[in-house]
C-alpha cells in the first residue's frame, strides 16, 4: 500500500514538472512571437532617400519600421532588407510582343527607332514611378532581389551603386533609363558574383563591351538586353568572329534564357551558340543577322523557344534543326530563307506547338519538300507560313493538324480545293484563319459552325458560290471578314448585319448582286470598315447605315447604286468615302464632317453646286468630283484645305488588317493606290459644267500633287502665282475658255510631269525654262490659236529664229542672207565714219579746241617723263648703283 502511494506521488510530481515546463516553453515562444524585428536605421535612410528622389506609389512608406512598407521585405532574424519589389506589371516586357499585338507581323519592326521600341513597350505609365534613383540604394548591402521593372519614367545616372550590392541575385531594371555614356555599366554588373537573373531591356543603353578581363557572374541564368540601341563598334569586315555579339557572352554556360531582341546586333549567328547547352529560350529577333542557321543549333537540346524574326537571314535551315526535340515555339518570320525543308528538319520536333515562318525571298523562296502522306510528330496550335511553297495540293501533314487555333497560309501556292474534313476538324477551336493570296477553289462551308473565329481572310483566291445566308449563326464571333477578289456571287446575306462584333467587312471585287442589307443597327457600333466596291450591287444606300456610329471607311464604288446619299451618314465617323462609278444623284452632301480625308464621288449623276460648307474640310487630301453634272463656280476657300499645305497632316491612322485601295487619275493615266494612298494630294473637278474663274486661293495649296479642272466652262486667266504650287505633278486645265497669257511662274513647277492646257483661248508666248523645257509635246498647247513659241510651229513676233518648221525655199533663204550681210557691212562703215569725224573734224575746224588738245598732250607727256625719271633714280638707290 505504501509502495503504491509513493509511486502515485512520484508520477504526480513528474507530470506537474512537465506541465510547468511546457507552460514555460509556451510562454517563451509567445514572447518570441511578440518580438518585432525592425529594419536597420541606415537602410531605412537609404529607402527614404530613394523615396525623396521619385514620384509615384510610395505614399504608404510611413512609420519607423521600413520592413512594413509596401514592396519591402526583410530578413526575419537580422532585419536587413533583402527584397525590394517596386515593379510596374503593366509595363513588363512580353515575348513576341511585335507579333502578338494584332496576331500579324508588325509594320514598324524593320525600321523602328529606339524611341519607337521604347514606346511600343510602354504600359500604364500613370502607375509607374518617375524621377531619379538615389545612389544610396547601394547601402542595402544584404539585398538579394531588386525589381524596378516597367517604370519607364525612372532613370539613374549610372549603375555604380549596384556594385555595392554584392549579395544581389535578381536584378530587374527593364524600362529604367540608364544614362551611362560608356560601357562601364557592365563593369558594375561584373561586381555581382551571385547574380542569377539580369533584366535591362529598353534601358537606352548604347554600349555593349566586346570583352571583359575577367567574368565574375558566371552563374547567370537569365540575361535580357533587348530593345537597347547598342552601337556596333566592331567592323565586321575585320572581325575574325564575324559577329557583333561579344565573346564573353558565350562563357555564360549556365544561361537558360538569352534575349537580344532589337539590340542592333549583326553578323552571322555563330557556332559558338552551341556551347550554351543549357539554353531554353533564345530571342534574337529584330537585328541584322544574316546567313544560315549554324549546324551547332542541334546542340541546344534543351531549347524550348527560338525567335530569329525580322533579321536578314538569307541562308538555309540545317538538318540539325531536327534535333531540337524540346522546341515548343519557333518564330523565324520576315527573313529571306531559301533552300528546302524536308522531314529531316521536322521529324523530331515532337513538342512543337507554334510554328511561324515567312520569307521575303521572291527569287528563290523556301520550299517544303516532304512526302505527300508524311505525318509529323507534332500537334500545332499556331501555324503561320507565308510566301514559301507548300503546294500545289493541300498537304497531308497539314490535314492531320487537329488542334490548330491560329492558321495563316498566305501566298503558299496552294491550288485546288481544301478538304471539308479539315475545316470540320479544326472548326471548334479555330480563332484566326487566313488563306489569302492562293488559288483555292470551291464554295465556302455552309454547314460548319466556327463559334470562336474572330478573323477570316480568304481574299485573292478562286472561291465561288454564295456567301452562306446564315453566316451570323455559323460565325457569331466574327470581327474581321475579308472575302475580296474572288468569284462569289449571289446576294449579300441579311444576317451579316446581325454579327454584333463585326469590325471590318471587305467584299471588294466579286460578282455580288442585289441590294445592300437594310437592317444595320446600333449593336454593330464596332464596325469601322465597309468595302463592297466593284460588284453589281443595286438599289439605294440604306439609311440604317447611319446607326454605325464608328464607321470610318465606306467604299461602295463601281456598283449600280442609285438615289441620293442618305443624310443619316452624318451620324457616322467617316474619314474616307468612295462612291465613285455609280448612278447616285441629287446634290452633294453639305453635312460632310471636317475629319474627312478622301471624298471620291466621280462618275455619278450629282448636280448642283460645290457646297460652301466644304471650306471647313481641313484634313481633306483627296477630292474627286469628276464626271458629274455640277455647275456654279469653284469656291474661293480651297485654301482652307490645310492638309494640302502642311505635309505633317495625314488622313487617318492605318486600320489593322485592312488596306484601302482607290484608283486615281494622275499623270495622264489611272493608277491604283493602296498603302501610299494616305500620301496622295489630289483635286479633280473635271467633266462638269463649272463656270467662273480659277480662284487665286487655290494656288496656296503648295502640297497639292494633282489639279484637274479640265472639260468645264471656266473663264478668266490662269493665276499668275500658280508657280507657288511647287509640288504639283499634274496640271490639266484643258477644254475650257481660259484666256490671257500663260504665267511665267509656271516654269517654277519643277515637279511637273504632266501638263495639258489645250483648247482654250490663251495668247502670247509659251514660257520656257526649268521643267517646261522637258514638256515639249505640242499637243499640250494645241487648240489655242493665239499661242506662239516652242514647241508650237507658230513664231512669235520679232522672233529671229524658230525651233519649229517654216515654209521657205532655197532662193528665199539665200536672198535673205545676202540682204543681212549688206546691212552688216554698211553699219560697220557708217559707224567708223561717224566716230572718226566727230572727234578729228572738230579739232581741225575749231582752233581753241585744237590748242587745248595739244596742251593736254604736252602735259601728259611731261608727267610721264617725270614719273619715269623718278622711278629710275629710286631703283638705282635701291640696288646701290648710284655713284657717290
Amino acid at each position: 500500500m505504501m509502495i503504491n502511494y509513493n509511486h502515485t506521488v512520484s508520477v504526480f510530481l513528474i507530470l506537474s514538472l512537465g506541465i510547468f515546463k511546457l507552460g514555460s516553453c509556451s510562454e517563451n515562444q509567445s514572447q518570441t512571437n511578440n518580438v518585432t524585428v525592425k529594419c536597420t536605421q541606415s537602410e531605412r535612410e537609404a529607402l527614404v532617400s530613394f523615396k525623396a528622389g521619385v514620384n509615384g506609389k510610395l505614399s504608404s512608406w510611413v512609420g519607423e519600421d521600413c520592413c512594413q512598407w509596401k514592396g519591402v521585405e526583410c530578413d526575419n532574424e537580422s532585419g536587413h532588407v533583402i527584397k525590394l519589389n517596386l515593379s510596374n506589371p503593366a509595363g513588363r516586357h512580353r515575348r513576341f510582343d511585335y507579333f502578338e499585338r494584332d496576331n500579324s507581323p508588325c509594320r514598324w519592326c524593320s525600321t523602328a527607332s529606339p524611341r519607337g521600341w521604347r514606346r511600343s513597350l510602354l504600359g500604364d505609365v500613370n502607375k509607374s514611378l518617375s524621377g531619379e534613383i538615389s545612389p544610396y540604394l547601394g547601402n542595402l548591402s544584404s539585398l538579394t532581389h531588386l525589381d524596378l521593372e516597367g517604370n519607364y519614367n525612372l532613370s539613374t545616372r549610372n549603375l555604380d551603386w549596384v556594385s555595392s550590392l554584392s549579395s544581389l541575385e535578381y536584378l530587374y531594371m527593364g524600362g529604367v533609363k540608364i544614362n551611362h555614356t560608356k560601357a562601364d555599366w557592365l563593369h558594375a554588373i561584373n561586381m555581382l558574383p551571385s547574380l542569377l537573373e539580369l533584366s535591362l531591356y529598353s534601358c537606352e543603353l548604347k554600349h555593349l563591351p566586346s570583352s571583359l578581363t575577367s567574368l565574375t557572374f558566371t552563374s547567370l541564368r537569365v540575361l535580357d538586353l533587348s530593345y537597347n540601341p547598342f552601337k556596333t563598334s566592331i567592323d565586321l569586315s575585320y572581325n575574325p568572329f564575324n559577329t557583333s555579339i561579344p565573346q564573353w557572352l558565350f562563357k555564360l554556360t549556365s544561361l537558360a534564357s538569352l534575349d537580344l531582341t532589337f539590340s542592333n546586333q549583326g553578323g552571322k549567328i555563330l557556332d559558338s551558340f552551341g556551347r550554351l547547352g543549357n539554353l531554353k529560350y533564345l530571342y534574337l529577333g529584330g537585328n541584322h543577322f544574316y546567313g544560315s542557321i549554324p549546324d551547332s543549333i542541334g546542340y541546344l537540346s534543351s531549347l524550348k523557344e527560338l525567335d530569329l524574326s525580322y533579321n536578314e537571314m538569307n541562308g538555309t535551315i540545317p538538318e540539325s534543326f531536327g534535333q531540337l526535340s524540346e522546341l515548343v515555339k519557333l518564330y523565324i518570320l520576315e527573313n529571306s530563307w531559301e533552300g528546302v525543308i524536308t522531314e529531316a528538319q521536322l521529324m523530331n520536333l515532337t513538342r512543337l506547338e507554334e510554328f511561324v515562318l515567312t520569307t521575303n525571298n521572291r527569287s528563290q523562296p523556301l520550299v517544303f519538300n516532304v512526302k505527300y502522306d508524311w505525318r509529323p510528330p507534332f500537334k500545332l496550335k499556331i501555324l503561320h507560313l507565308e510566301s514559301c511553297l507548300i503546294g500545289p495540293k493541300f498537304p497531308k501533314w497539314l490535314q492531320v493538324q487537329s488542334e490548330l487555333t491560329y492558321v495563316i497560309l498566305k501566298n503558299v501556292e496552294i491550288k485546288g480545293t481544301i478538304p471539308e474534313e479539315w475545316f470540320s476538324m479544326i472548326s471548334s477551336n479555330l480563332t484566326h484563319l487566313d488563306l489569302s493570296n492562293n488559288q483555292i477553289k470551291g464554295n465556302l462551308p455552309h454547314q460548319l459552325v466556327f463559334p470562336n473565329v474572330t478573323k477570316l481572310f480568304l481574299q485573292s483566291n478562286l472561291f465561288s458560290g454564295p456567301i452562306p445566308s446564315n453566316i451570323s449563326d455559323l460565325m457569331p464571333s466574327l470581327q474581321y471578314l475579308d472575302l475580296s477578289e474572288n468569284h462569289l456571287y449571289g446576294k449579300i446575306p441579311l444576317s451579316i448585319s446581325k454579327i454584333k462584333d463585326l469590325n471590318i467587312l471587305v467584299l471588294r471585287r466579286n460578282n455580288l448582286s442585289g441590294e445592300l442589307p437594310h437592317h444595320w443597327n446600333e449593336s454593330q457600333m464596332g464596325l469601322r470598315v465597309v468595302d463592297i466596291s466593284y460588284n453589281n450591287i443595286c438599289g439605294k444606300i440604306p439609311s440604317s447605315m447611319g446607326f454605325l456610329g464608328n464607321l470610318f471607311i465606306l467604299v461602295l464604288s463601281n456598283n449600280n447604286l442609285s438615289g441620293e446619299i442618305p443624310s443619316s451618314l452624318q451620324n457616322c465617323s467617316i474619314v474616307s468615302m468612295d462612291f465613285g462609278g455609280n448612278r447616285l444623284s441629287g446634290n452633294l452632301p453639305s453635312w460632310i464632317e471636317s475629319d474627312i480625308f478622301m471624298l471620291r464621288l466621280r462618275s455619278n449623276l450629282f448636280s448642283g453646286i460645290i457646297p460652301q460648307k466644304w471650306c471647313n474640310l481641313y484634313k481633306l487630301r483627296i477630292l474627286d468630283l469628276a464626271q458629274n453634272n455640277l455647275f456654279g463656280g469653284i469656291p474661293d476657300c480651297f485654301n482652307n484645305f490645310t492638309a494640302m499645305v502642311d505635309h505633317n497632316t495625314f488622313g487617318y491612322k492605318p486600320i489593322e488588317n485592312y488596306t484601302e485601295k482607290a484608283y486615281i487619275v494622275t499623270k495622264g493615266r489611272e493608277y491604283e493606290y493602296d498603302r501610299t494612298l494616305q500620301f496622295v494630294t489630289y483635286i479633280d473637278l473635271s467633266g462638269n459644267s463649272l463656270t467662273g474663274g480659277i480662284p487665286i486661293q487655290i494656288t496656296s495649296l503648295t502640297r497639292l500633287g494633282t489639279l484637274n479642272l479640265s472639260m468645264n466652262h471656266l473663264i478668266g486667266s490662269i493665276p499668275k502665282n500658280i508657280g507657288n504650287m511647287r509640288w504639283l505633278e499634274t496640271l490639266d486645265l484643258s477644254n475650257n475658255s481660259l484666256f490671257g497669257p500663260i504665267p511665267g511662274s509656271m516654269s517654277s513647277l519643277t515637279f511637273l510631269v504632266h501638263l495639258n492646257i489645250s483648247f482654250n483661248n490663251l495668247t502670247g508666248r509659251i514660257p520656257s525654262g526649268n521643267q517646261l523645257q522637258t514638256l515639249n509635246d505640242a499637243t499640250i498647247y494645241k487648240g489655242n490659236p493665239l499661242l506662239c513659241g516652242s514647241p508650237l510651229p507658230t513664231k512669235c513676233p520679232r522672233d529671229e529664229t524658230s525651233d519649229g518648221p517654216t515654209i521657205t525655199d532655197a532662193d528665199d533663204k539665200q536672198d535673205g542672207d545676202d540682204y543681212e550681210r549688206i546691212w552688216f557691212y554698211a553699219s560697220i562703215g557708217l559707224g567708223f565714219a561717224v566716230g572718226f569725224w566727230s572727234v578729228c573734224g572738230t579739232i581741225l575746224l575749231k582752233k581753241s579746241w585744237r590748242h587745248c588738245y595739244f596742251r593736254f598732250c604736252d602735259h601728259i607727256k611731261d608727267k610721264i617723263v617725270l614719273l619715269i625719271a623718278l622711278k629710275v633714280v629710286h631703283l638705282k638707290r635701291k640696288f646701290g648703283l648710284e655713284k657717290s
